[in-house]
């Protein structure tokens, strides 16, 4: 039987999810939704545009907002499924304690940025918070919370792969 690394890949899926696979799969609702609502909002602006002649002013922050909520959780639900942006076939290749280092130095990465972004995402929507948003009831600042919300989730999801890599069986064969 071939060994991996990889926590997602030949694991059985309990019948159970576990808390952050609940939280993931919440995620992809999220930006499912995210995704939907824009389509409608575009939809209503191509016909209020060049049928109605008169476009609403609300229709692009909204869909902006809803754009980052679903590149956001999009994002952080890609990272707890281990279908992210990598060099797989480097990872696939190596032997099982590059393999190790190569897995965790991604997930390091990953936790980095997903954490950066909930910082400065958070610190930027509390500094527009009290701007309003030209053409829409919302605070200047509203496009930044499902960056901050993104990064915390995907920083969580990757500290959790992370922390499958680090206690891995494989690990006390291979020192």
């Amino acid at each position: 039987m071939e060994e991996t690394l990889d926590t997602h890949e030949h694991a059985e899926q309990p019948v159970a999810l576990g808390l952050l696979d609940r939280v993931a799969a919440g995620a992809v609702a999220v930006a499912g939704a995210a995704l939907l609502g824009m389509v409608v909002v575009q939809a209503l602006q191509v016909f209020a545009r060049y049928v109605i002649n008169d476009s609403p002013g609300w229709t692009e922050p909204v869909a902006l907002i809803l754009l980052n909520t679903a590149m956001s959780f999009g994002a952080a639900a890609g990272v707890h499924r281990g279908s992210h942006f990598g060099f797989f076939v480097l990872v696939h290749t190596a032997s099982p304690p590059i393999k190790r280092v190569l897995l965790a130095l991604s997930n390091s990465v990953i936790a980095i940025i997903g954490g950066a972004l909930a910082v400065w995402g958070t610190q930027l929507l509390l500094d527009g918070i009290d701007i309003p948003m030209a053409g829409a009831p919302l605070p200047q600042s509203a496009v930044f919370a499902p960056m901050a919300m993104g990064g915390a989730l995907m920083a969580l999801f990757a500290l959790q792969r992370l922390f499958a890599v680090l206690v891995s069986p494989a690990s006390a064969r291979s020192e």
